[in-house]
Formats: C-alpha cells, structure tokens, sequence
C-alpha cells in the first residue's frame, strides 16, 4: 500500500508550526527555493520552482487521513506537483510524495511595499536549525534565490501568522545572513 506524504522546504520544517504526523528529513532533487509574493497573500513566502542541478533539504509528512483536499486547502494558492521519484528519505516502505508550488505567472518578486517578514524568516531558519544544525541554515540559505528582496523586521509584532518563539542563534544567523549579504529593510511601512 503507498502511503500519501507531502515535502515541506519552509515553515513547514519548523515542527512547532503544525502537527502532522510521521515527520521524516528528506531531500527534493531538480528543485530550489525562491521567495515571491502573489495577490492572495499578504506577505511574501517561499515557494519551489523547477531547477535541474539543485536539490534543497526540507521534511516529508503523512497526509492526515490521506486527505490531499484538506491539505489543499491549507495551501491554497499553490498547485500540488507529485514529486515522488525526486525526493530521497530514510522510509522503507513506498509512499507517493508531492510538494506545493506556484507556478510562474501567479506571482511576482517582492517589493518595498510587499517585504519579507523576519518573523516568518526567523521560523524557517529555526527549524532548519533544528533538523539539520547550522550547516542546514547555510544550506537553507544557499539553496533560497530572492535574497535581493527588502526586508521588514517584524520581530516585536510579528506578522508572521504562524509565528513562534526562536532561538537567540536563530535570530543571529538571519542577522549574519543579512549583513553579509546586504539585504536591506524596506524602505516604507507594510
């Protein structure tokens, strides 16, 4: 019997912002991380889009109930792509995976008026930091394009509406990251 899992690559590592069952690391091959903005989301999110030499770790979890209409709708706004021959995992039994992402022409680049929140950066790093340790955050970071987009540090309201406390090492990773990379805080209020 195939099992239904999905392959988080962003908040979805951090553990703390949902309870999915059966949570497992693995690894998206012919794939990368970008960040981008649509109509339907207030902030701008990570999304994957098609990249034959990259592969970006994240984590696969067990469709609850195998409902893909439930998770669907907690990811409204994303297509689900089956990814299954692409993902690499310690399961031995045999699952069909998909992954979410938006495909191109649904969304833009970030803007000045459209930042990336730190909260919600703070929590994906804080789970990355978690499950695969400071090597995994520069890894996250490698393997993200979009950095160039502004920044909005939210850290004493977080926007973020998954937020969840982090780590001091967490917060100065982004802040390290940030720095060395120059990205900047937009410049007008979101």
């Amino acid at each position: 019997m195939t099992r239904p899992y999905f392959f988080g690559y962003g908040s979805l590592v951090n553990r703390d912002t949902h309870d999915f069952p059966d949570v497992r690391k693995a690894r998206l091959s012919g794939w990368k991380r970008v960040w981008r903005h649509t109509t339907w989301q207030p902030r701008p999110f990570l999304t994957v889009e098609r990249c034959a030499d990259a592969a970006i770790d994240g984590l696969i979890a067990h469709v609850p109930d195998g409902d893909w209409a439930a998770l669907d709708q907690r990811e409204a706004g994303y297509d689900r792509v089956e990814v299954t021959a692409l993902v690499s995992h310690d399961a031995n039994f045999a699952m069909n995976i998909a992954t979410y992402t938006v495909p191109e022409g649904k969304h833009t680049r970030p803007t000045d008026d459209l930042p990336i929140a730190l909260s919600y950066l703070d929590v994906v790093v804080e789970g990355y930091l978690r499950e695969f340790g400071e090597a995994g955050v520069q890894g996250f970071f490698a393997t993200t394009d979009g950095w160039d987009a502004p920044f909005v540090n939210d850290r004493a309201q977080p926007r973020y509406s998954r937020h969840r406390p982090v780590s001091k090492l967490a917060k100065e990773m982004v802040d390290d990251f940030m720095s060395e990379t120059g990205a900047q805080l937009a410049h007008k209020k979101s």
